[in-house]
């Protein structure tokens, strides 16, 4: 068998020991960062081009765009503030205990977000990378001692097959990290696991990924519509 429900490396790295929904949405996190860089651009006008309207403007307009800026800027520390509060406080927080299917019907950002959040409870650093034109890399996992491994997410039901553990071995090489992982709702089948034996891969299959959330005594919660 290839998973190892402990989380080790093998022999490449020392022991190989994460978030749910956002209490502030994606696209809230977006307009705040766009709202900032528009900030950003303004002082960088007012500093570096120093419109000649602004230093027409009469004392009373004067001091009004300074009240604006000054406000602009608290506005943003508030709510950057707060973010931030936010992520600690989804760190601490114990992860709901999800159902396979529960897992399946989450979005695919979601479930990244998921799994990420039992790695940070395993202790490492977990930086959420899943984005087109990252060679299908979800996670970037680090922890003491420099040594990276790769995480891959497939929230699918089709049982996976030797293709997908090889392609995830390529961008293991390609990244140049110690270890890969293959964390999924479905299924993985006998020809997949032989293939990645002896490699420095761990495969997470459905069934598994629910144990492992189950040994984390992550506390469940009542079933609710997701």
């Amino acid at each position: 068998m290839v998973v190892r429900t402990e989380w080790r490396f093998r022999q490449q790295s020392p022991q190989f020991h994460s978030r749910p929904r956002p209490a502030v949405a994606w696209h809230s996190r977006w307009i705040i960062g766009l709202v900032t860089a528009v900030y950003v651009v303004w002082l960088l006008i007012r500093v570096v081009s120093q419109p000649v309207w602004l230093a027409e403007l009469s004392g009373v307009s004067a001091e009004f765009v300074r009240l604006v800026e000054i406000g602009w800027l608290a506005t943003l520390m508030v709510l950057w503030g707060v973010l931030w509060w936010q992520k600690r406080q989804e760190d601490i927080r114990p992860l709901p205990l999800l159902t396979l299917e529960q897992l399946y019907n989450l979005h695919p950002a979601e479930f990244e977000q998921y799994v990420a959040r039992l790695f940070r409870q395993k202790k490492y650093k977990v930086t959420v990378r899943g984005r087109s034109g990252d060679l299908g890399v979800d996670l970037v996992l680090m922890r003491q001692g420099g040594r990276r491994a790769i995480v891959q997410c497939k929230r699918y039901r089709n049982t996976i097959g030797p293709d997908i553990v090889r392609e995830l071995y390529g961008t293991l090489i390609h990244e140049g990290v110690a270890h890969a992982f293959l964390v999924t709702t479905a299924d993985i089948s006998d020809a997949a696991r032989a293939w990645a034996q002896g490699k420095p891969m761990t495969l997470i299959d459905g069934p598994t990924l629910v144990e492992i959330a189950r040994s984390l005594q992550i506390v469940p919660v009542a079933s609710k519509p997701l």
